[in-house]
């Protein structure tokens, strides 16, 4: 799979997310601000997972249909089950 900019971008900005949050624990700052802060560097997790299996999904379907499978309710099911166990 070809993982574009966009992608490690997030990836990136998720990255310095954990740096700033352990630098607001090093700092002693309050719980709730970290809390706060470790739940948007989750969200954009989670987020980033979505936008790999979908364009994972889009990429295995269109290979699919150029090799002449018809059968791609299989593709989408381990899509699926990527995005459930993520969770």
């Amino acid at each position: 799979m070809e993982y574009n900019d966009q992608m490690k971008n997030r990836i990136k900005r998720i990255e310095g997310q954990l740096r700033g949050i352990l630098r607001m624990m090093e700092e002693k700052k309050d719980c709730k601000d970290v809390i706060t802060q470790l739940s948007a560097a989750r969200t954009a997790i989670d987020r980033t997972i979505g936008v790999v299996v979908s364009s994972n999904l889009v990429e295995c379907v269109r290979l699919a249909e150029e090799s002449g499978e018809k059968n791609t309710e299989e593709l989408v099911r381990e899509a699926v089950n990527l995005l459930v166990k993520s969770r």
